[in-house]
């Protein structure tokens, strides 16, 4: 079970930055040439991969609260970071941390401590 705790807190944050490299993409560089430009080819593309993205960063954030029991508080921070750009860049640590210090310390996820995730 710990090693399918890291490996879905792995997947969460290769999804996340991967979701948030797209939606700063399609807010930075797609939605201006559509708007400023009369470019919207881009737009559709990156809003497509976009889309998919965030449909499997959701379905990431369900499994690892699934897997590393977490609680509602946590697991609905993850949701809104979905929300809000360059959030899941930031969070990125803080599961990163928490892969570590599981698998340095072959815990459950549910008896790792918070002193245990160096934020």
């Amino acid at each position: 079970m710990t090693n399918v705790t890291v490996k879905a807190l792995n997947q969460l944050r290769v999804v996340g930055i991967t979701e948030g490299i797209s939606y700063v993409f399609l807010l930075v560089i797609a939605m201006p040439l559509k708007y400023m430009f009369d470019y919207p080819i881009l737009v559709k593309y990156t809003g497509w991969a976009h889309g998919i993205l965030f449909v499997l960063y959701i379905a990431a954030v369900f499994k690892v609260t699934f897997l590393a029991k977490w609680s509602f508080a946590r697991t609905f921070k993850y949701l809104v970071a979905s929300l809000i750009p360059l959030a899941t860049f930031f969070l990125d640590k803080e599961l990163k941390n928490e892969a570590d210090s599981i698998a340095k310390n072959n815990l459950s996820p549910n008896t790792v401590s918070l002193e245990d995730i160096k934020v």
